[in-house]
């Protein structure tokens, strides 16, 4: 960014929103400006002093009611920012702008206070001025108190919740300093440590304003938390509590108790009154009050018993899962709110999860709200969603082992598909009967329990009902997903399975043949991707050989046929199933099958052919994972020496044809895919070489030109390695990664780019030696600077040229045009280009730099801003402008 040209350009821009301020670039461009004009505020710097238009820009406005209100309330904006520091505010005071500009009388007769931009203007304004004690005591004296406090209830709700703000930031920001260290500093409990100097201003008149802000605050506080159920009280009622939530989560002791001495007697009113919408913002003060506080405050733990032991059973529901959910531990509430979240279980399924001393009142009330089709769904989903964290207490916090509460989780899912053979009440049950919202609760807390301990009695009947419901015709596709989930969950944590072998070998693989035709994609998706993670579940080797594993044997067909389904989703799903479920038969040495090859085949096809990118992308992950699995990375096996008939073989002849369908690909992720594979072999053929370093952060430090010399041993040494890395290279070249890599370095996505330019660096600093004439040549050093590689005639070889033929021109501008010319014809030709010539003329580390930097570094500026504010104002401006012709800029 040019500095200096921001400078020159921001008194025309000032006059371009003075004058009309209505031909902007985008809605967005004065926000933007306020930002940058944020941005050096932050940095220490002075705005009038660097921007001194800025104070004329400002009074005029102010003084100019006719201009904009976008442009009215971005000057009350930057007003508030320029008087955040002491030497603004005292600027904009002497030349009588700060009066007027927060005057909201001057505003009212403009007729300009009734559009919400002015009030929400003023609001940020004020917030930002205050930062300093001379700005506490111009709010003070100005009684900006009140009209803060009634924009606290605002109709627009961006108002509120920014006035709202406001009040919570003068009290919290000028309250009372616990303790004080040195040099001023100050620390209060649940607010930023800050430095308080008050130069010119005493510490007793800084108290004072804080008091009388403090006590109008409390007094509102206290008179506006009123009862009823009118909407317009409900409004002021919950705004009040988001504020007292608000300033409770982060007030430091003082503040706090002289908060809650104020409000203690309007909390409980409210909670008596029993107003189940304002439940949730006065549950948000008990745990904003409880995580401030190391000691339990007797009028926050009164407020929460009356909470948790109101008339109305949602609300009672409802608090107690707040409770819960906060963290806080407090034996006696603790418990009292879980026997609350498990009584609707405990009453649908009639199991025994609370015993006998049940409050008969609460049970009734319960009851009957649980008769409500409706009601019964909500509290029902409430009481599933926390009974994962009601399993995390302590054994004696619960009134039932873990086993019934699964049990009881169970007859639920029963219920749910229709089993009257329940216990519970049939007045209740009936209600549940077919809800899917209800089924997918119950399925993701079945999933959870599973590790919890003492329940792997229940395996059999979780496996029966779970194959029940992927069995059901009824069942929607998203409850089939929850199924297979759970069924996966139990399986992986139970290390016996024999209690099920039955249930899995013949049940359960024939609902999966079945599911994996359904008509609905996301039901076969689901499958097909069970398949997948079952192959993950770990089992032992009597299980795989007797075919207790479910599509131990068949699991694999199912997936090849899924190969060909007309849903990508699914095509993709099933080459990730596959690479899970063949994992075994890719360890090195491995015996080639006739499997392998037939889906090596395939998905070499659905790389080249397949229409959509999901299916692409899968299929590079799966030669991924293939390669990753490979048990040795030390000894990589050559094309040439790898035996005809392993796995590991058919990998490494597909990999040529993988690299350069991969990079030719449309869709970017494929090619950054393709690119994990080739940084994959890079690694297999350079680990262990002298300097490598994994990854481009870390490159080998260069040699010192006053370096010791080394020995003839080492020399030796140095050679075998040189003479190591020829090899290398040439397999690398050979395999087709150095043109994935120069393909990736000059693709148009950025992404691409700047991971092949990342590998190429790798590769440079690894095995190309220094030019030849930097150093003594050897015949090691000749060998691995003759490795080649064709360039391909066009496409990325072209692009490849053009960068080389600009760099030669850069660095020797005296060529002459006829050796560029037998340059281009070589390539043309594909005649071989040395490899370590090619990467050290490449620029690669100038090109890093650029790609390491997106387009906002351009575009993105203070300096563009302007720019485009100006462009705008100018085309609105001539004469020759269509109506309707739109102003294109480019505007961040």
């Amino acid at each position: 960014m040019d500095r200096g040209e921001c400078v020159s350009l921001l008194p025309r821009v000032c006059e371009v929103l003075r004058d009309s301020g209505r031909s902007l670039p985008d809605d967005t461009s004065l926000e933007k400006l306020l930002d940058w004009f944020s941005g050096l505020t932050e940095a220490g710097g002075s705005l009038l002093e660097a921007h001194p238009c800025l104070l004329e820009f400002i009074s005029t406005v102010v003084n100019k009611t006719s201009s904009d209100p976008d442009v009215i309330s971005f000057a009350l904006k930057l007003s508030g920012l320029i008087a955040a520091t002491e030497d603004g505010f005292e600027t904009l005071q002497e030349r009588s702008v700060l009066d007027l500009t927060f005057n909201q009388r001057h505003w009212q007769e403009a007729g300009l206070w009734e559009d919400p931009c002015i009030r929400i203007g003023w609001i940020q304004g004020v917030r930002s001025m205050l930062q300093h004690s001379k700005a506490l005591g111009f709010f003070v004296q100005a009684d900006f108190i009140v009209p803060l406090l009634q924009l606290q209830t605002d109709s627009s709700l961006f108002v509120a919740a920014a006035a709202n703000q406001t009040l919570a930031h003068v009290l919290l920001f000028f309250q009372p300093a616990l303790s004080a260290g040195c040099n001023g500093t100050v620390k209060s409990q649940g607010s930023d440590t800050r430095t308080r100097e008050h130069p010119g201003v005493t510490t007793a008149e800084t108290d004072h304003d804080y008091s009388a802000v403090l006590v109008a605050i409390s007094e509102y506080l206290k008179g506006s938390l009123v009862r009823g159920e009118e909407n317009t009280r409900l409004h002021q009622s919950r705004q009040i509590l988001k504020l007292l939530a608000l300033l409770l989560a982060r007030a430091a002791p003082p503040l706090r108790d002289k908060l809650l001495r104020t409000v203690a007697d309007p909390l409980e009113e409210l909670v008596t009154a029993g107003c189940s919408r304002l439940m949730p913002p006065l549950m948000d003060i008990v745990l904003a009050a409880n995580s401030s506080s190391s000691v339990p405050d007797q009028r926050v733990t009164r407020l929460l018993s009356s909470m948790l032991n109101t008339n109305k059973p949602a609300d009672r529901l409802r608090a107690a899962a707040a409770f819960l959910h906060s963290g806080h531990r407090d034996t006696v509430h603790t418990v009292r709110a879980v026997r609350i979240l498990l009584l609707p279980l405990d009453i649908i399924t009639g199991q025994t999860l609370l015993g006998a001393d049940t409050s008969e009142e609460h049970r009734f009330s319960m009851v009957e709200q649980l008769k409500s089709k409706t009601t019964c769904v909500s509290m029902v989903c409430v009481c599933l969603t926390n009974t994962p964290q009601i399993t995390l207490m302590p054994p004696d916090l619960l009134p039932c082992p873990l086993v019934v509460i699964v049990s009881a989780v169970l007859s639920l899912l029963r219920i749910c598909c229709g089993d009257s053979s329940s216990g519970g009440c049939a007045e209740v049950f009936r209600n549940v009967i077919g809800s899917g919202k209800v089924q997918k609760c119950a399925l993701e807390v079945l999933a959870c329990l599973s590790s919890s301990p003492g329940v792997k009695d229940e395996l059999t009947e979780v496996v029966t009902v779970l194959i029940q419901y992927l069995n059901d015709p009824d069942s929607d596709p998203t409850v089939i997903h929850k199924s297979y989930q759970a069924l996966v969950k139990w399986m992986s944590v139970c290390e016996d399975l024999s209690s099920v072998t039955d249930l899995l070998r013949r049940d359960l693989s024939e609902v999966v043949r079945k599911r994996v035709c359904d008509m609905r994609w996301e039901v076969r998706d689901s499958t097909v991707e069970f398949l997948g993670k079952l192959a993950a579940v770990p089992k032992s080797a009597e299980e795989t050989r007797d075919g207790t594993w479910p599509g131990s044997c068949s699991s694999a067909p199912l997936l090849r046929e899924a190969l060909q389904d007309p849903e990508s989703y699914v095509r993709a799903s099933a080459v990730a199933a596959l690479a899970q479920t063949l994992a075994r038969g890719w360890q090195q040495g491995a015996a080639l099958t006739q499997e392998q090859t037939d889906i090596v085949s395939r998905l070499l096809e659905i790389l080249s052919q397949d229409t959509e990118g999901f299916a692409r992308r899968a299929v590079l992950q799966y030669f991924i994972a293939w390669f990753s699995s490979r048990a040795s990375h030390t000894s990589p096996p050559s094309s040439s020496t790898t035996s005809s008939s392993s796995s590991s073989s058919l990998l490494v002849n597909s990999v040529s044809s993988i690299l350069s369908l991969g990079s030719a690909d449309l869709d970017w992720e494929v090619k950054v895919h393709t690119l994990e594979l080739a940084e994959l072999l890079l690694d297999e053929a350079l680990s262990g070489h002298r300097g490598y370093r994994k990854g481009p952060e870390t490159p080998p430090a260069p040699l010192h030109p006053y370096a010791v010399v080394p020995d003839r041993t080492s020399t030796l040494r140095m050679q075998g390695a040189e003479s190591d890395s020829a090899g290398a290279l040439s397999d690398l070249v050979e395999r087709g990664v150095v043109s994935a890599l120069l393909s990736g370095l000059v693709d148009c996505d950025r992404p691409v780019g700047l991971k092949a330019c990342q590998l190429l660096i790798t590769l440079r600093d690894t095995i190309c030696p220094p030019p030849l004439e930097t150093l003594d040549a050897t015949p090691a050093t000749a060998t691995v600077a003759r490795v080649s590689c064709e360039l391909p005639a066009c496409g990325w070889g072209r692009e490849i040229r053009k960068i080389l033929g600009a760099n030669k021109c850069d660095k020797a501008k005296e060529a002459d045009v006829a050796g560029e010319t037998r340059e281009e014809g070589k390539g043309e030709g594909n005649d071989g280009v040395s490899v370590c010539e090619m990467l050290r003329s490449l620029g690669l580390d100038a090109r890093l730099d650029v790609l390491s930097q997106s387009s906002d570094h351009v575009h993105n500026s203070p300096l563009s801003l302007l720019q485009d504010i100006l462009t705008a104002s100018a085309a609105h401006t001539r004469q020759d402008m269509q109506p309707g012709q739109e102003v294109i800029v480019d505007c961040y």
